[in-house]
């Protein structure tokens, strides 16, 4: 598609509409929220996600918020996110021109949380006390699009969202370490994503637009154990390229790097604008998220505890018992609730 010189203003405007198209609720200059699949099926069905089922967290009570809509250090093979040169478009990434005020995007992301939400009120199926306890949400996942450590004003959002009583987790690359070093408060959970194992796969795969991304990515596992809050490696496993030998063993080094208290090894899901660029086979089955888990608790000696076949991820954790975020039923050991051919989208 050949791309359009436009001002910055015109491109933010477009890159928003297609955000708004996909269900995204624009907040001031860089935030959004968006309704989580696990928010109807908390409501409607009863069933939690696996963040329930792993941490306590109720998902009718889950706001999933970004506050870099279209800002990241990398641009990664397997992102939903929609890209600027998705549309055509030139558009710095690494660089946000705007800085919303902490307190706004708390007060406006729960407005716009619980606008959502008003559509369940009185709906066939859901419980009145689960509505009302919907309407006042008690987590937060700080993720959703873009990489959240480029808003330089975090650690005073996550303050702010703790002054109020929700709780906090935070997904990042990493390629941040100065700012999470930095953070006036930390969240109560920090989420740290991988999919790569060493330099040569990063570069391919992930992509990045800065220099050094891929040791400051380093620089972050290192910095991990110094954390007072819970810390969690996040593996998305895609079937063809990192789900054999070499990455399992390049993924074992970077636990001992850094020696989270969780890893959770989780199927790539085929979604969004990932679809342009990876194949629908390179989503794996549950089972093979789970021979990649079981190599790795090998690998590690970090045991698996639980499971989730509906996000089609494992968790392993060295930890006797769950820490808990919420008041969702926390059983490592529960079954799931069978919902054949669905799995969480995006959080």
């Amino acid at each position: 598609m050949e791309e359009r010189q436009l001002s910055e203003e015109a491109i933010y405007d477009i890159l928003n509409q297609r955000l708004i198209k996909q269900g995204y609720h624009i907040i001031g200059h860089h935030s959004s929220v968006k309704k989580c699949y696990w928010n109807h099926a908390a409501l409607v069905e009863g069933r939690f996600c696996y963040k329930g089922k792993f941490y306590g967290i109720e998902s009718h009570r889950c706001i999933q918020l970004s506050v870099t809509n279209h800002w990241c250090w990398n641009a990664c093979l397997h992102c939903w996110r929609l890209r600027p040169q998705d549309v055509g478009i030139e558009w710095n990434e690494t660089r946000m021109p705007f800085v919303d005020d902490p307190k706004e995007i708390v007060e406006k992301a729960i407005q716009e949380y619980r606008r959502i939400m008003s559509g369940y009120k009185g709906r066939p199926g859901v419980k009145p006390e689960m509505y009302k306890e919907a309407v006042m949400p008690k987590h937060v996942a700080i993720s959703l699009t873009g990489e959240a450590t480029l808003y330089p004003r975090l650690g005073e959002l996550i303050e702010e969202f703790h002054r109020r009583g929700i709780s906090t987790f935070l997904v990042t690359r990493g390629v941040r370490p100065d700012v999470l070093a930095n953070l006036e408060e930390e969240p109560n959970q920090v989420y740290i994503s991988l999919e790569s194992w060493d330099k040569e796969s990063y570069n391919y795969f992930n992509r990045p637009l800065v220099p050094r991304a891929w040791e400051l990515t380093l620089e972050t596992l290192e910095m991990l154990p110094s954390f007072s809050s819970t810390t969690v490696y996040r593996l998305t496993i895609i079937r063809g390229y990192n789900d054999k030998e070499e990455a399992i063993r390049g993924f074992a080094k970077l636990v001992d790097l850094g020696r989270p208290d969780y890893i959770e090894v989780k199927a790539y899901m085929y979604v969004g604008a990932s679809r342009n660029r990876l194949r629908l086979d390179n989503m794996p089955r549950h089972q093979e998220v789970k021979e990649v888990a079981k190599r790795l608790s090998e690998l590690t000696g970090y045991p698996i505890v639980s499971e989730s076949l509906p996000s089609r991820v494992v968790l392993l954790s060295k930890l006797e018992r769950p820490i808990r975020y919420g008041n969702a039923p926390v059983d490592w050991n529960s079954p799931d609730i069978p919902a054949p051919g669905e799995y969480e989208s995006e959080s």
